[in-house]
């Protein structure tokens, strides 16, 4: 507006004092006016991007997205890349030279994460024009449960003859005979024992205690689902620090215990897709009402 009323108060001044010179400087204000159209559009028509990669995040925190942008047989100048929220980036390209760029963008539930669309403008070679695009490059950021800080992982009973074998309440399996103590169960009494004139003795029970690290979901009972999601998200990787074997157990998943990169990345996609689709349609419908 500023280079309009400009112009305009160019073309007043040679018309009202019958300069030439001012008329000739307002007609060609006016044509330089309208050719930056034309060269704005065309420092952005016809250039191909293309994401290559996304890095996984856990959720709230930014993605790395790799991207390639081919200016074609045409340098281009100041094109910004930005997206909502996310990183801005303006960048120069040379014709024929494909160039790597990096943008971040921040991630808001856990799951495959679909970013907005990418804004890809310029406003060469005057500001006077802004040429815009809103891409979607169909880009998916794997996204982990945000990690949630809890105790240790209870651990893991078993019927099978694996672990050590401890005393634990409530074990199935006879394991020894011990002198009452008052507050003990008369159901454990060994009455057979007594009978004999073996004294009054107390029956213990046992049960074999898997020593290996198990996350287990039906051990984390009176929480939601993504709490407990976001604390076995922590435990993984506290384990994962601590050098430790560790499995997974989700409803409908199991993972056998391991360690390692590839173990700790398979363990926290199985955390991040575990019932994507319910959460994802929850979330659809709280918008929906909001």
């Amino acid at each position: 507006m500023g280079f309009i009323f400009a112009t305009a108060l160019v073309w007043l001044v040679g018309t009202n004092y019958e300069n030439n010179l001012a008329l000739a400087f307002s007609y060609f204000l006016l044509a330089l006016f309208h050719v930056c159209i034309l060269h704005t559009f065309k420092n952005l028509h016809q250039g191909i991007l293309r994401c290559v990669s996304a890095s996984p995040v856990f959720c709230g925190e930014s993605s790395e997205i790799q991207l390639v942008f081919n200016p074609g047989r045409l340098s281009r100048q100041s094109i910004q890349f930005s997206w909502p929220d996310g990183s801005v980036l303006v960048e120069d390209f040379g014709a024929e030279k494909e160039k790597k760029i990096t943008l971040f963008v921040p991630t808001k539930y856990r799951g495959w994460y679909k970013p907005p669309r990418l804004v890809v403008e310029t406003q060469h070679p005057l500001g006077l024009w802004r040429c815009w695009s809103l891409v979607d490059l169909d880009i998916q950021i794997l996204t982990y449960p945000k990690p949630m800080v809890s105790g240790p992982m209870p651990q893991t009973i078993t019927n099978k003859n694996e672990g050590k074998l401890h005393s634990v309440h409530g074990g199935e399996d006879f394991h020894s005979l011990k002198e009452y103590q008052p507050g003990d169960s008369l159901k454990h009494i060994a009455w057979k024992q007594y009978a004999r004139g073996q004294g009054l003795l107390t029956k213990s029970f046992s049960a074999y205690v898997d020593t290996r690290l198990w996350l287990d979901w039906d051990l984390l009972v009176g929480l939601d689902r993504e709490a407990r999601l976001s604390r076995l998200t922590y435990l993984a990787v506290d384990a994962e620090k601590c050098g430790a074997d560790y499995g997974l157990r989700i409803p409908g998943i199991e993972i056998s215990p391991d360690k390692g990169v590839n173990h700790l990345n398979t363990v926290l996609k199985s955390l991040a897709l575990f019932e994507f689709e319910l959460e994802h349609a929850r979330r659809d419908t709280q918008r929906k009402k909001n």
